[in-house]
């Protein structure tokens, strides 16, 4: 079936209710590297049952609708798919343990013409299911290279990622990924194959299994949390950035950070390839 514009819109998702445990908070936490420091208190408060805080971008993997895109009546090319840009709003801090309900939606769908594919851009809200709260808003942007040149109403205008200062970055922090990181991040809920077999990853064109995009996006809050949250109270309450290339696990990642009033500005690079990989990034921390 060919890709419809009409048909994708409007999508049906139920709402998805899952429950989680503290287990699964820390091994979240453990799967984004923390703990590579088990002296460290500020780490500790994610993998300590005493007390225990979730990682503010564990967020992501909860209330998640499935493989919806693989649905043949999608007509969505699923070889040609890449996650280009992810946003977290937090409203409330995510509970360490509990039941949340998430309610996915698609809100825009833009054609970049027949051979360059569609922009389609879809919508998580994640609510707490024993008081009712709004916990965040997650909005993503997806590409499916594969589905461009159908008809649809005139384009909608989204603002373009904010630049990147041309100055050096003010701050930088460099964390190492274990050769293990995907292995186990994916038993946080993403088991694609693509980041644990070899053979896999050789037919999608990588040199070996790559780290979970969303686990370097978990990586860049670890560094920039860590470089500009001087507060005990200080908190994450948004987060953005765009994918620019894959990371192996066993490679360093360098978040590169600039401050703008109250805005962070940062992007994160491989220093062993000097390959940039997450890109026009920003971030809010409420003090």
């Amino acid at each position: 079936m060919n890709f419809d514009y009409q048909t994708v819109l409007n999508w049906h998702f139920d709402d998805v209710e899952q429950s989680y445990s503290e287990k699964d908070s820390i091994l979240y936490a453990l799967g984004l590297g923390l703990g590579n420091d088990p002296d460290s208190l500020e780490q500790l408060k994610y993998l300590y049952e005493k007390q225990l805080q979730s990682f503010p971008t564990m967020a992501l993997i909860l209330g998640h609708p499935g493989a919806w895109m693989s649905n043949p009546k999608t007509g969505i090319d699923m070889l040609k798919v890449l996650h280009g840009d992810q946003h977290l709003e937090i409203h409330r801090e995510l509970p360490s343990h509990g039941t949340v309900v998430g309610q996915n939606k698609i809100i825009d769908i833009l054609d970049k013409g027949s051979g360059k594919g569609a922009l389609i851009f879809t919508q998580r809200q994640l609510f707490d299911k024993a008081t009712g709260d709004l916990l965040n808003t997650q909005k993503a942007l997806i590409f499916a290279r594969g589905n461009g040149g159908f008809e649809r109403p005139p384009q909608t205008a989204h603002a373009p990622p904010p630049s990147i200062p041309e100055h050096p970055a003010e701050a930088y922090q460099d964390i190492p990924i274990a050769p293990h990181a995907a292995l186990l991040y994916r038993l946080s809920g993403d088991y694609n194959p693509l980041h644990a077999d070899p053979k896999v990853a050789l037919k999608a064109g990588f040199k070996k299994p790559i780290l979970h995009g969303l686990a370097t996006f978990g990586i860049a809050a670890r560094a920039v949390l860590s470089s500009c949250a001087k507060q005990p109270t200080a908190r994450l309450t948004h987060f953005n950035a765009r994918f620019s290339s894959p990371v192996y696990p066993g490679e360093t990642l360098r978040t590169e950070i600039w401050r703008q009033q109250s805005k962070i500005i940062f992007r994160c690079k491989v220093l062993e390839r000097d390959q940039i990989v997450l890109n026009n990034g920003t971030a809010q921390i409420a003090q």
